[in-house]
């Protein structure tokens, strides 16, 4: 089966590129989010391509006075990976690495925008996540992550937001690999754990990345901590890094958080970090029951749906996977970026032991 991919020098296995290994649990991913330094605005979008289930699907979400708005839309992948227009949703690379635009065409849901995103610093390749529970491989995937501002407009139902780069900032990743999709959970003889915190943060004149994966008694599996200048100057890795966060009562969200980076040398830098508010996850089909990455929605479906951000009950599974927009500070530095947290399960450093148990 040969598709457009064939004509480029990019593969991978001896075999044409529609066809992507043996795991049924193959992705490939697109991610972005973008937020006004100036007011409570967002907006996210994640573009899915899974080869064995024959799906590629997208969403596109944006928060406005108080209430979060998702378009989402899937079809039929039909082999062609390079294709990555679904319904009223696209993206298109402008300049590899460097500049990628997000459109999202007139639509009966009264959601439309037209948005590119252009980078401040390298795209960063982090470490290699590779996860198994007993013998089983749940996640082998690789990712890139790289900081930028963004340009264009959005339109909701009439009433335009202006995106200005000077105003909005954000991040974006690309990953692929092997992580369970929605339409293939592998059943498993333990409960559920997932823990993760990944804090990307845009300041004036640098760039901050940090994520850490913990088991139940809170031993590290994968983290990685860097600060990048603004530019094209080489990131400064961390030797190691750390995070403390103060949950908010009765949820499993954080009221604050503390990121501590030791680099060769053993300097410390500290970078303290305040939410203001929060986007949910599921308005991009992580944990949606119905709109879950890879699930068969036909030929070619889209949906619209809005979540107030009010009245949401954050101990809810669905709710859970948030990124809280937040102001980071970092010495005399003030920045702005996002604390993403899906904590499932047991995490004995948090206090958690049951599967959904929230802080006191």
């Amino acid at each position: 089966m040969l598709t457009k991919g064939d004509e480029y020098p990019i593969h991978q296995l001896p075999e044409p590129i529609a066809y992507a290994g043996s795991d049924p649990n193959f992705y490939d991913r697109y991610f972005f989010n973008g937020y006004s330094m100036e007011s409570e605005a967002f907006f996210a979008m994640a573009l899915g391509v899974y080869p064995h289930v024959n799906i590629i699907d997208a969403s596109f979400s944006v928060i406005k006075d108080g209430i979060q708005h998702n378009l989402r839309a899937s079809r039929h992948l039909g082999m062609e990976r390079m294709d990555t227009n679904i319904g009223p949703i696209s993206l298109e690379i402008l300049e590899p690495l460097k500049s990628l635009r997000i459109v999202i065409d007139k639509n009966e849901h009264g959601i439309e925008a037209d948005v590119t995103f252009t980078a401040r610093i390298e795209a960063v390749e982090e470490p290699r996540y590779i996860r198994r529970v007993g013998p089983r491989m749940l996640m082998d995937l690789t990712r890139m992550t790289q900081n930028g501002s963004y340009s264009g407009w959005i339109d909701i139902k009439g009433e335009k937001i202006n995106i200005t780069p000077e105003e909005w900032f954000g991040t974006r990743d690309r990953s692929w690999g092997v992580r369970p999709i929605s339409s293939q959970i592998p059943t498993l003889d333990v409960l559920p754990q997932f823990y993760w915190l990944w804090a990307p943060a845009n300041f004036e004149d640098c760039c901050v990345l940090y994520d850490i994966n913990q088991d139940g008694e809170g031993n590290t599996w994968h983290t990685h901590g860097l600060i990048a200048p603004i530019g094209v100057a080489q990131p400064k890795e961390m030797k190691r890094s750390e995070s403390q966060v103060k949950f908010k009562s009765g949820t499993r969200h954080a009221a604050s958080a503390l990121i501590r980076f030791w680099d060769k040398e053993e300097a410390e830098t500290q970078i303290h970090i305040e939410p203001l508010y929060q986007f949910f996850m599921s308005g991009l089909g992580y944990a949606h029951p119905e709109w879950g990455h890879g699930m068969n929605k036909g030929e070619l479906a889209t949906a619209y749906d809005t979540i107030d951000l009010k009245s949401v009950d954050e101990t809810a599974l669905l709710y859970l996977h948030i990124q809280a927009v937040s102001k980071f500070k970092m010495g005399d530095k003030t920045g702005m970026g996002v604390l993403e947290q899906a904590i499932i399960g047991a995490h004995a450093p948090s206090g958690f032991k049951e599967f959904l148990d929230v802080a006191p």
